[in-house]
């Protein structure tokens, strides 16, 4: 992993505390924080209607990442029992990717939408710029989505100081890493 990459979830692949690269603050109450969000990849397509051209979404794609860099633990903290909270943070946002992609994709799939521009590049450059500020917006909503389940985890958890409860999302998860 290059310093600025970020680790995308994959079932194969668990957390560890080397991931965790950015020095902690002292005056944090918490004892890891990890930052995790969604990106986005999609391609467009375009069809020309009389003497329109509009384009059409295709192909989202969502990943789910981690970003080591920003992501800290107190090192005197660091247990196997947070490493694996901090792992059931990241199942959980791909959990609620699965659960919302077919929606998000559904939202756009068959959809035509008009180009603006004055010649057919700049209506290539601006439907690449208009799809992406569209999906973004969907994705912003994914996004909050999962920071309000990630407050319900934490209080549900105690920030997986609960074990009995950690144990149970633990076993609602499991199956992502079948």
């Amino acid at each position: 992993m290059s310093e600025n990459e970020t680790l995308f979830w994959d079932k194969q692949y668990s957390l560890n505390w080397s991931d965790f690269k950015a020095e902690h603050n002292p005056a944090s109450y918490a004892d890891s924080h990890s930052v995790i969000k969604y990106g986005f990849t999609w391609t467009i397509d375009s069809e020309k209607m009389g003497s329109e051209i509009l384009f059409l979404i295709k192909n989202i794609q969502i990943s789910v990442e981690f970003c080591p860099l920003l992501s800290s633990v107190r090192s005197s903290e660091a247990s196997d029992d947070l490493l694996k909270y901090e792992q059931t943070r990241f199942d959980l946002a791909e959990l609620i990717k699965r659960e919302n992609i077919s929606q998000i994709q559904t939202k756009f799939e068959g959809k035509k939408y008009p180009t603006r521009g004055k010649n057919e590049d700049q209506r290539k450059q601006l439907a690449k710029e208009d799809s992406g500020k569209m999906i973004a917006q969907e994705i912003e909503k994914l996004q909050t989505l999962f920071e309000e389940k990630l407050v319900e985890y934490d209080e549900t958890t105690d920030y997986g100081n609960n074990l009995d409860k950690q144990s149970e999302y633990h076993a609602k998860i499991q199956h992502l890493r079948l």
